[in-house]
């Protein structure tokens, strides 16, 4: 969990979790007096004992005393050995985190005991109609909600997927300790696990050494759907209906998707050059084998639960149709003398199912491996990516030498016109019997050996909801079999009908089920396990997460540079805006294709460059995908109308059946400045307003416009580029739908969910909504099913309050204007230090650890976009990040205390006053960055100039730890606050809790460093880093 999560924000009793950080930290301790050297630990206590005294007397503002006891802290840590270093950073590190485990468990908890939650469906929809909304208005709202949720790879998640996994088993095991009926023996064997849990986690390395490919970050994202979110959605949406029916007096309809989810893992190329067209469909083919996987497993579990023979005239005429299409084939096969290569699933379908339901108390990870998944191996063509020990057989993958190529292109795949998939056969008629061959001995002896495990059918006629299911088990096993071949790249040739392509065609036998059930007076039956699948199949379609794409305008521009070169018609990226437009404008209403065959062949010819190679080869798998597996497609750095055409114009040159929705990302506070007239520009294009009907995308991105202007001006120039939009698409008549690109942190415009959404510009939340969810944050909200339940709800509620009840709009215009005043101040007072400063970026270097977070090996993508050294190429993550870890956290607040001082004394105090009062914008900001103040700690970010700092720029942060006081000074003004968070105590007594153990942290990180910049080769050192980074990241509760 982090900081800014939205439960952080309510009060909270700490004895519980007092009690359960002194188990695990007692337990700790056990395992520590084990493993480490007695000397050694006596060594970490004495510093730990110092730093608890340091921190009291902070606190008691017994500021000699406690810069006394600091000083002690750190020559204590100058005289530690290498190994002795390491050993403390890895100690700290890991109870941080458990205190982490320990803090989440109670949030976890106390929303399980509560009897009246804040921002509950329940509180929300009372509120509601207690307002003036009718009970139709309100059911009508919730049932055409649209919010999606998008997950990113975005690299902040600091710990390994298996410290994570174990993070979580000690989570359940905690949840377990919590049950009242325990017998002694019980709390032994409790005990005793988490030893073992805990002895584990010590015994493993918490370094990644190798990076991640981007295979494995969209694993780690689909992993989440498989451990949490496929619990959780059900529950959530049994919620909602539960509270509809409560207010209004109908439930949610079944197949009502109120939240879906979308995923960048795997398509957002913006900068990375790993994410390539293959990445892609390799990627968006894995999803889908896993959704199928899910679903054949939660099917098996309904065939044994839907044993009775009681059922509809309908269901029962399926079930003998599908009994008599059966005999039929066997007849036919048998007089032919031959088989299907997929008949063995079928003789597995028709028995009983294979293995009872899960225990629904149980956790996910209960009964799998380290790696917490029961899925099969699958090694991806071109990554280097395996893992060990799986249960589920190994699917052969083949590797990458061996795919298809055809003139330098990936070869396609063949699938049914529903996908609009094809293939141009890419194996010699001897290689592919050779592959059917080895396919056809792959499956020898399965299905004596299933019948082995299988009891002796029943008669059909007995049970006709397992025989319908069985149809649809045989057939999610012949799909997902399918997609094993299509992963291998060998042609598959079955018939559209033997598999599943579309939700609807899952769908529709078990509304099948559903109504029969229903019909049959059994609509008890129906609204258990049976509802909760077909709210799944709703709500994940048949891929999980719909895949976007990402890649910069420029990229685009590039290869309409070649095209047009290649025509002979000029150069693309050279001619003005209207001509561009009425290029694209001309080519998008003609029926000839752009792009001729001729300047499709291999990659050494010179008109066609790899990176423009790389553009087309993305559209051409996007035209084999299809929109069933792929959202939206994002333009990263959008300026322009002829930004957007540019992306239509290579989609219909690519022959998508059916386009995929275009949303321009502006980021910049120049480009936020354009985004209305560049959306009035586009609408204006009769073509354009034609192609997207109803709806419009569009992106506003929080991190790149707070590291160009500071997170004030930036905040602000979101707020009125959104308005603008909005505005703009009115004018036309159009529906916009707002996609939000935050980051995790405040720097990067992270913050609670709830406060985020109910601060928007009135208006322009309607019912719809998409947001991405990155990096740790994906872990710390949906990481556990409870959570996940609880950020599914905050979402649903944040999003139905903002349409029926929108966020107040500021009361004056002055307070418009004096916004203006404010922002431009704080925006110059942010560059003058940040960009215009020559010596800034030095000073950032050595005051941080920028240099060294490229180690961490946390990211496939690198760390700058361009290869240059100043701060305008640097990515928005490592920036946020590096000042996180010096407790500096500068990118949330410089330029802030600028801007307040100036209306201050200028005579607006009150009005800062009543705006903070009474504009839900303007009080989120301020409490957002009084928060980020909170965490910060001038004295750690001074010991780091101190020690690391050449002394001619020591005085840069002498005046920046003096702006920062200021900034603390002005916003307790503005917010009425005697002390920091002094609306928010649970979050004050969270951090001071973790400062005697995250301050020595940053004392020792300070002293590595110190070392390692002069022993840069040493990899021991620079572990020692790496493990103190993790530490405070942990403690910090946020990385970038």
């Amino acid at each position: 969990m982090t900081d800014t999560t939205d439960d952080i924000a309510e009060e909270m009793s700490f004895q519980s979790f007092d009690d359960d950080c002194k188990l695990l930290g007692n337990l700790f301790n056990d395992v520590l007096q084990r493993e480490v050297d007695s000397t050694l630990m006596k060594k970490l206590e004495k510093i730990r004992i110092v730093a608890q005294s340091a921190c009291n007397m902070r606190l008691a503002e017994i500021e000699d005393s406690a810069e006394m006891l600091e000083k002690q802290v750190a020559a204590e840590m100058s005289q530690l050995t290498l190994e002795e270093a390491l050993t403390l950073a890895r100690a700290v590190s890991h109870y941080l985190n458990l205190m982490g485990i320990a803090e989440t468990h109670h949030r976890v908890r106390r929303l399980r005991s509560a009897t009246h939650l804040t921002r509950s469906c329940d509180d929300v929809f009372t509120q509601l109609l207690q307002s003036g909304v009718s009970p139709d208005q309100l059911y009508r709202t919730v049932c055409k909600q649209e919010v999606e949720i998008v997950l990113t790879a975005h690299p902040t998640q600091i710990n390994r997927r298996t410290l994570q996994y174990k993070h979580v088993r000690i989570s359940h095991l905690l949840d377990y300790n919590d049950r009242t009926d325990l017998t002694h023996e019980d709390r032994e064997t409790l005990i005793e696990d988490l030893v073992r849990e805990i002895t584990s986690i010590w015994q493993t390395d918490e370094l990644r050494r190798h990076k991640p490919t981007p295979v494995d970050e969209a694993r780690a994202g689909l992993n989440i759907v498989e451990q949490s979110l496929w619990k959780a959605v059900p529950h959530y949406l049994r919620r909602v209906s539960n509270s509809l029916k409560k207010h209004t007096g109908m439930p949610l309809p079944l197949t009502a998707t109120p939240i879906k989810f979308g995923s960048w893992m795997g398509g957002d190329r913006d900068g990375n050059p790993n994410v390539t067209a293959k990445v892609t469909r390799d990627i968006s083919l894995l999803s889908r084998w896993m959704a199928i996987d899910l679903y054949i497993r939660e099917v098996d579990s309904l065939r044994f639960e839907l044993s009775m023979t009681r059922c509809s005239d309908r269901l029962l005429k399926e079930a003998h149709d599908i009994l008599k299409a059966e005999n039929s084939l066997e007849d036919r096969h048998d007089s032919q003398g031959t088989r299907s290569q997929f008949k063995f699933h079928s003789q597995q379908s028709r028995s009983v199912p294979m293995q009872l339901p899960a225990s629904p108390d149980l956790p996910a990870c209960a009964d799998c491996d380290n790696d917490g998944s029961r899925y099969p191996n699958l090694e991806l063509p071109g990554t280097d990516y395996m893992r060990q020990g799986n249960r589920g057989p190994s699917i052969p993958i083949s590797p990458a030498s061996n795919r298809s190529t055809q003139n330098g292109n990936p070869a396609s795949s063949n699938a049914s016109p529903s996908t609009g998939m094809k293939r141009v056969p890419s194996f010699s008629s001897v290689q592919l019997a050779a592959q059917r061959k080895k396919f056809a001995e792959s499956m020898v002896g399965r299905s004596s050996f299933h019948k082995l495990l299988e009891p002796t059918p029943v008669q059909p006629a007995i049970a006709p909801y397992r025989i319908v299911l069985g149809n649809v088990k045989d057939k999610l096993m012949k799909t997902r079999t399918r997609l094993e071949l299509l992963l291998e790249d060998i042609p598959c040739e079955t018939d559209p009908w033997d598999h599943f392509e579309t939700a609807d065609q899952l769908l529709e036998p078990l509304l099948l089920c559903y109504d029969s059930l229903q019909s049959c007076g059994s609509g008890f039956l129906a609204d258990g396990r049976l509802a909760d699948l077909i709210r799944r199949v709703s709500t994940f379609g048949m891929v999980l997460m719909k895949l976007d794409l990402r890649q910069e305008s420029s990229r685009h521009a590039e290869a309409l540079d070649a095209i047009t070169k290649f025509l002979d018609i000029g150069t693309y990226s050279e001619w003005d805006e209207e001509k561009k437009l009425e290029f694209l404008t001309r080519e998008l209403k003609g029926k000839r294709p752009l792009i001729p065959s001729s300047i499709e062949p291999d990659i050494s010819n010179p008109q066609v460059p790899p990176d423009v190679k790389e553009v087309l080869d993305t559209f051409r798998v996007a035209a084999e995908l299809g929109s069933d597996s792929l959202g939206a497609y994002v333009i990263s750095m959008a300026s322009n109308a002829s930004d957007v055409l540019a992306v239509e114009l290579l989609q219909k040159d690519a022959r998508l059946s059916v386009r995929l929705r275009v949303a321009p990302l502006f980021e910049t506070v120049k480009d936020l400045r354009d985004a209305g007239s560049v959306i009035r520009k586009l609408l204006s294009i009769d073509w354009y307003k034609e192609h997207i009907i109803k709806n419009h995308n569009v992106m506003v991105g929080y991190s790149d416009s707070g590291k160009d202007a500071g997170r004030f001006t930036a905040a602000w120039e979101l707020y009125k580029a959104q308005e603008d939009v909005v505005s703009a698409c009115n004018e036309f008549g159009i529906k916009v739908t707002l996609f939000h690109g935050r980051g995790g942190s405040v720097g990067r415009g992270g913050g609670p969910t709830y406060l985020a959404i109910q601060s928007q510009p009135p208006g322009s939340v309607m019912g719809t909504l998409r947001s991405t969810e990155q990096g740790e944050m994906v872990q710390a909200k949906f990481g556990l099913p409870n959570t996940a339940v609880r950020q599914l709800e905050i979402y649903t509620t944040a999003v139905l309050l903002a349409t029926l009840r929108p966020p107040l709009p500021p009361r004056e215009l002055k307070w418009r204007t004096l916004m203006e005043e404010i922002s431009k101040v704080s925006c110059k007072n942010y560059r003058s230090t940040v960009y215009e400063n020559p010596e800034f970026i030095t000073y950032f270097q050595e005051a941080t650890p920028q240099a060294e977070l490229g180690y961490l090996n946390i990211g496939s993508r690198p760390t700058r976009r361009k290869a240059s050294t100043g701060i305008g190429h640097l990515r928005a993550i490592p920036w946020v990040f590096a000042w996180t870890q010096t407790r500096f956290v500068l990118p949330a607040w410089l330029g802030v205390g600028a801007g307040l001082e100036y209306a201050c004394e200028k005579g607006h105090t009150e009005d800062l006053k009543a705006m903070y009062q009474e504009w839900p914008f303007f009080q989120s900001t301020i409490d957002l960055i009084e928060m980020i103040i909170g965490k910060a700690d001038t004295s750690i970010a001074k010991h780091y100039d101190e020690v690391l700092v050449s002394e001619g720029r020591q005085k840069i942060g002498d005046d920046l730890r003096k702006e920062l006081s200021s900034t603390e000074k002005y916003v307790l003004v503005v917010s009425g606050h005697e002390k920091l968070s002094d609306n928010n105590k649970s979050l004050r007594r969270l951090i001071e809790g973790r400062l005697p153990y995250l301050n020595p942290m940053n004392m020792l990180q300070v002293e590595i460093l110190k070392r390692l910049r002069r022993d840069d080769d040493n990899v021991k050192l620079r572990d020692a880093l790496l493990i103190t980074i993790n530490g405070i990241a942990a403690g910090m509760r946020n990385t970038g």
